[in-house]
Parts: structure tokens; C-alpha cells; sequence
């Protein structure tokens, strides 16, 4: 990873923050050995580590206004691809059945 600059507004990319996370996050280096490598502060790199572990613990997503956690949210596309699924399948029945009443016995 080399060292990149901020953005016109003053930002590091995001994928630039993560990686250097990541990077000083393996037990064989520091935070200040990678902050040297990429010429940026060492509290830097502290400062995003405790952002993401923030955003990924309280993580929430709106939906109809109301705020779902990730889990909760997940939970929602569970219960909505089933639901769908099982319309598709209620669909189906009822094509099924009204074939079947047509016939004689």
C-alpha cells in the first residue's frame, strides 16, 4: 500500500482508512510502523480503528423510519425473500387447482 493524499477536502479515501486499519491490526506490526510507512499520524490510524469499531457495533439502516440494526435488517430480507416465495408458490397452487377442478373425474 502506498502513501496517498487527502482529497480536495482534506479526506482520506476509504478504502485507504481500512486498509491502513487492517494493516496495523496484524499482530507483526504497529499502528506507528504503518502510519511511518504511509507518512500519517500514528493516532490517525487509532482514530479510524475506534470509528469502524463504533459503526459496526451500532451500525443502523432506516427503513419505513424506523432504524434496524444490521442483524435486524438482515432479518427483514430473510423474512421478505420468503414471503415472496411463498406467494410464488400460493400462485402456483392456485393455477394447480383450477387445472385440476376443470378436469372430470
Amino acid at each position: 500500500m502506498k502513501k496517498k493524499t487527502k482529497n480536495k477536502y482534506g479526506h482520506y479515501p476509504e478504502d485507504f482508512r481500512r486498509e491502513a486499519v487492517r494493516r496495523s491490526d496484524d499482530p507483526n506490526t504497529s499502528a506507528a510502523e504503518v502510519a511511518r510507512e504511509l507518512g500519517i499520524h500514528p493516532g490517525q490510524i487509532y482514530n479510524w480503528r475506534r470509528q469502524y469499531k463504533r459503526l459496526s457495533e451500532k451500525q443502523f439502516n432506516s427503513l419505513n423510519g424506523v432504524d434496524y440494526s444490521m442483524e435486524e435488517r438482515e432479518e427483514v430480507r430473510k423474512l421478505r425473500r420468503e414471503i415472496s416465495d411463498l406467494k410464488e408458490e400460493n400462485e402456483f397452487l392456485k393455477m394447480a387447482t383450477a387445472y385440476f377442478s376443470k378436469e372430470k373425474w
